[in-house]
């Protein structure tokens, strides 16, 4: 078997590959120092499904490696129903689409928990049985029977997750940049780096994976009429505004230890990961400041008056 990568900080020194539970470590690579017995044991005590044990990663990996740069057809066309949409709708009446709405957020919510349930368990085993630093250097993730069909998924999911603009340009509601700037570079980011199996990635699907599962049941019950108190949706933007802080840091943290023997990374990894974190903080930071900080006061104010 053929093991490729691009590493940051080290040589490729491979021969045969040595199997760690259903994780394969490259003889002679830079992770042939993690304890072998450690992660065997880690991954026995993970009870994983059936369809989760028999999902062929490699072949996902291969799908990717070949077919990536779909997403930028993918984002094009996006933006193409975005424009084309808009006009169709410019002078039509917004449609209600009440239960379609309904049940595509009840099964991207559904989705959601359940990668997080899965992925969450894969991550808080590897924290606790080897602490921090193993867990943002971590590869096996993408391998891991508990874990590989949730990280295909997870990247898989981000196209049609650009199905949730159709039903804001249908619906003829506020469209702002936030929204579909995320969803592109989201879509181009992941599918990107999942050929390339960099470690961060396990704490960057995990923490989406739980805001999603928040996130889409608080729009199920919205679509379903269920009135939902004020500041479910303002954790909810705390939740996101968190997951990116979390996510800069761990990104700095691949930084401080890209030449460590086993953290496997890519300095185009780190200055995208960089990059869309940042720019995520600092969107999403406004936009929690305009939607409930600054609304707020607007609100006493007019109320004083």
């Amino acid at each position: 078997m053929k093991f490729s990568r691009r590493v940051l900080g080290a040589t490729d020194q491979r021969s045969s590959p040595v199997p760690l539970g259903n994780t394969f470590i490259a003889s002679g690579s830079p992770a042939e120092d993690i304890s072998t017995h450690r992660m065997m044991r880690m991954n026995e005590s993970l009870h994983a499904f059936d369809f989760e044990r028999q999902f062929d990663d490699r072949a996902a990996l291969e799908w990717f490696e070949r077919n990536w740069g779909a997403a930028f057809v993918l984002s094009g066309v996006y933006v193409l129903v975005i424009v084309l949409g808009r006009v169709f709708m410019k002078d039509r009446q917004k449609l209600e689409l009440r239960k379609p709405l309904v049940l595509w957020s009840l099964c991207l919510a559904t989705f959601s928990i359940m990668g997080a349930m899965r992925t969450g368990w894969y991550m808080f085993s590897l924290v606790r049985s080897r602490g921090l630093r193993e867990s943002v250097c971590d590869t096996g993730f993408f391998s891991a029977s508990v874990s590989k069909f949730w990280a295909f998924a997870f990247t898989l999911s981000k196209a049609p997750e650009l199905g949730d603009t159709v039903f804001i340009v249908l619906r003829k509601q506020r469209l702002i940049f936030l929204h579909w700037y995320h969803h592109i570079t989201v879509l181009l980011y992941t599918w990107y780096t999942y050929k390339d199996r960099v470690a961060g990635g396990g704490w960057f699907m995990t923490m989406n994976y739980t805001v999603h599962a928040f996130m889409y049941s608080y729009y199920t019950a919205k679509a379903a009429g269920v009135r939902v108190p004020r500041p479910f949706a303002m954790l909810i933007t705390l939740m996101q505004i968190t997951q990116m802080v979390m996510g800069v840091s761990i990104v700095g943290l691949l930084y401080l230890w890209n030449n460590e023997k086993h953290c496997f990374s890519t300095m185009q990894n780190i200055i995208c990961a960089s990059l869309m974190y940042l720019s995520y903080l600092l969107l999403f930071s406004v936009f929690f400041y305009q939607s409930y900080l600054k609304r707020s006061g607007d609100e006493k104010r007019v109320k004083r008056e």
